[in-house]
């Protein structure tokens, strides 16, 4: 996913995109809390709960520096928006407490909250404007697209790398794309590598907001280029094809009519009349739910609720599914198809689902809602 070439340009760029170089301390890259803390200083996001109104008030006077088209804005290269950014587990014993689970192994919960964190950040980076003090831009995740696992454990003990920039640009959407590795025997060790796409909006995050355009160097860049291209082309296909939209398919209508007759209770004329397949459970009990209540803890920099911590709360409550309809602790391999549909407010009240949609012998899907 990412080249040699453009990963090689890390190291000297992880300072790049902002004049006031605070991504760096001493030249070194920075850490998880430094990524929140510099994402703060870009919105102008207060600390204090207290003043959180001011602020919006503050932010809504930056709607004279958007762009009222893209070609008002620069084009920007994918090395302008590479950065890279350590979780020093193995050095600060004191945050492994934080990411520690009871099998002796990373939460990826805390993990999808880092990597929001940092996608955020590399959009500021591809679109940050030297001659502004701060952005006028409020982006927002829209989607995960996929995060694909590397590797099965990710160790409590061992510094993690994640690297990423921005690899595909439309108006207003940005993907980015992340990589990330632990640094065992001597040697960094790929886990896991994930594409977010972002949403530009305008301060007060009403309405959409353009980008700065992508100009791919090379043959390289213009191969990953394309590639999310078709990434963007799929996503859409997909939505297209939602139920939600457009009728089954003939090979769908099939496969429910045969699940309908391999259940049904032959004795009896009737549609209620059911019969549970041997080493079978009904997806109706194969759910599993909770509540959240939204505090002003859980707040991001546009004192709405994390979407990190949205993505989080859901996979938590999905692995405890997975343990429960399992009987045993369950390894995740892929995320997908996150998708967030609206912001959440603080003080909100969110009612968490979690259901199991398939199985197999060597695993299963499942599917986590947040109402």
């Amino acid at each position: 996913m990412f080249s040699p070439r453009v990963l090689k340009s890390a190291s000297s760029l992880m300072c790049r995109g902002f004049s006031t170089g605070q991504m760096c301390r001493q030249g070194k890259a920075p850490d998880m809390a430094e990524v929140r803390n510099r994402l703060r200083e870009i919105v102008g996001a207060s600390t204090n709960w207290q003043d959180h109104q001011q602020v919006l008030v503050e932010r809504a006077s930056l709607s004279q520096y958007l762009a009222q088209s893209q070609d008002q804005l620069p084009a920007k290269r994918m090395k302008d928006s590479m950065i890279e950014a350590h979780l020093p587990l193995g050095s600060q014993p004191a945050l492994r407490e934080k990411y520690l689970n009871s099998h002796n192994s990373v939460r990826f919960g805390r993990i999808l909250e880092d990597l929001d964190c940092l996608g955020v950040l590399i959009c500021y980076s591809h679109t940050w404007n030297e001659e502004l003090q701060r952005s006028p831009l409020s982006i927002v995740t829209a989607l995960v697209d996929k995060i694909d696992m590397r590797q099965n454990i990710i160790y409590p003990d061992c510094d993690i790398k994640c690297t990423g920039h921005v690899t595909w640009v439309g108006k207003t959407s940005i993907e980015a794309t992340m990589h990330m590795s632990q640094y065992q025997d001597g040697a960094y060790t790929d886990v896991l590598d994930a594409t977010f796409v972002m949403v530009a909006r305008d301060p007060e995050n009403k309405r959409a907001a353009f980008v700065n355009p992508l100009k791919p160097e090379g043959l390289e860049e213009e191969a990953i280029f394309h590639q999310s291209e078709v990434n963007k082309t799929k996503r859409v296909e997909l939505s297209t094809a939602s139920l939600l939209k457009v009728a089954p398919t003939a090979e769908e209508r099939t496969l429910i009519h045969n699940l309908f007759l391999n259940t049904l209770d032959t004795r009896l004329v009737s549609f209620r009349g059911r019969i549970l397949p041997p080493n079978s459970v009904w997806m109706e009990d194969a759910k599993l739910k909770g509540l959240e209540i939204c505090h002003p803890e859980e707040r991001n920099i546009f004192n709405r609720i994390f979407g990190g911590f949205l993505m989080r709360k859901a996979y938590e409550l999905g692995r405890a599914n997975a343990c429960a309809f399992a009987g045993c602790r369950p390894t995740v391999v892929a995320v997908d198809d996150i998708l967030f549909r609206k912001p959440v407010e603080i003080g909100s009240l969110l009612l968490l689902s979690s259901q199991k949609e398939c199985t197999s012998r060597s695993g299963f899907i499942q599917r986590c809602l947040i109402l």
